[in-house]
């Protein structure tokens, strides 16, 4: 765009904003038969934002009730639900009505209520539920949004949850300092491993090593799809300890080998074809990002592949995931941020790989996949 046409397309934006702006415009917009759709969709927006931590609480309290999960047996009435959520019947009305103006629940006639086509989706995906669970600590977090983003919020809830994110070293922390967060990352990374497995079939390959692999969940998947495929984990020893009893009760401890250790310190473990990197980049700034990808480039042959998948900075029709959501969980985390595809093929290039490219996923809202080999 040249300096004329940018210009006149700011002047532009300004004569938009000051309209936008005027209580005179507004009054008008909404009473135009033109305009009244645009003016209710942008107030219903604005009142969103607004609200938005009130319905994230509603759901939070749909969730520790099991609300869904018992409107999954059936539809059920008032009198029926208010004992098996303990909770007064007034405030089983008010929850109810809530939740159907959120589409967890729906009326059935004029006294039952079932499920609503969200509430629906959320029994089906009991990651998510695990992750309202624990956005108690990210809202506790962000109670003061300015001081957090001055660096004066001091210790947070999440970098005490995430211990490895501001530890010296991650490689010694124990057993039961790992267990809670490898425990949620295991839930939520269900929905991940589907998403890249659809994107990028594995069976291709030979071996797949899966850095900052957690306790195996997404090699699991992988084995079902790939049943031949063999398969490495590398994370730290308490956690590469939890996925080798879970590679055992899955049935793979003679086809799985997992390695503990720190991948800032320690080289990584050769053999494998293809290595993953699976919400692994956006834990670290570029300078973790960029000592990762290097050691991920040493452990990889000539005609090896990575994988990096994460949710993504600037994905069209996901915009408030990457850039809301994450930029500020990973703010209240202490480190790292989620990367637009090019920031990540960038760092690919910087580290010794070409031939990047970004592969579509079925649902980009949950993550973003980028491949590459060695140079």
């Amino acid at each position: 765009m040249g300096p004329v046409a940018g210009a006149q397309r700011e002047r532009w934006f300004a004569v938009r904003d000051r309209l936008l702006a005027s209580p005179r415009f507004q009054r008008w917009a909404a009473a135009f038969p033109l305009t009244q759709p645009i003016a209710r969709r942008r107030a219903r927006a604005l009142f969103d934002l607004c609200a938005g931590f009130v319905y994230s609480q509603i759901l939070a309290a749909c969730v520790r009730v099991r609300l869904c999960e018992i409107l999954f047996e059936g539809p059920q009435t008032l009198a029926e639900l208010a004992p098996r959520l303990r909770l007064p019947a007034e405030a089983t009305a008010r929850l109810l009505d809530a939740a159907v103006s959120l589409r967890l629940a729906s009326r059935r006639g004029t006294d039952r209520y079932g499920l609503g086509d969200l509430g629906a989706a959320l029994v089906g995906n009991p990651g998510i539920a695990a992750m309202v669970e624990h956005h108690a600590l990210l809202y506790a977090d962000l109670r003061d949004p300015v001081a957090l983003l001055r660096g004066e919020a001091g210790d947070t809830e999440l970098a005490r949850y995430w211990p490895y994110s501001g530890s010296a070293a991650p490689a010694a922390l124990t057993a039961e300092r790992v267990a809670a967060y490898t425990t949620l990352m295991s839930a939520s990374q269900s929905l991940i491993a589907g998403e890249v497995l659809d994107a990028y079939p594995l069976g291709r390959h030979r071996c797949l090593l899966d850095v900052g692999g957690g306790d195996g969940t997404f090699l699991v998947a992988a084995a079902a799809r790939a049943p031949a495929l063999r398969l490495m984990l590398f994370d730290i020893p308490a956690v590469a300890e939890r996925a080798r009893a879970r590679f055992a009760s899955a049935g793979l401890a003679d086809h799985a080998t997992t390695f503990g250790g720190d991948f800032f310190a320690d080289p990584l473990p050769t053999g494998a074809d293809v290595i993953s990197l699976v919400r692994v980049l956006h834990d670290h700034d570029d300078a973790g990002a960029v000592a990762i990808l290097r050691a991920v480039r040493r452990a990889l042959p000539e005609e090896g592949t990575v994988l990096v998948a994460e949710p993504m900075s600037g994905t069209a029709g996901a915009e408030t995931v990457g850039d809301a959501y994450f930029g500020f969980y990973l703010l209240a985390m202490g480190r790292g941020r989620a990367r637009t595809p090019d920031e990540i093929h960038g760092l690919l290039r910087r580290t010794g790989f070409g031939q990047i490219r970004s592969v579509a996923t079925r649902h980009p809202l949950q993550t973003g996949l980028v491949l590459a080999k060695p140079l």
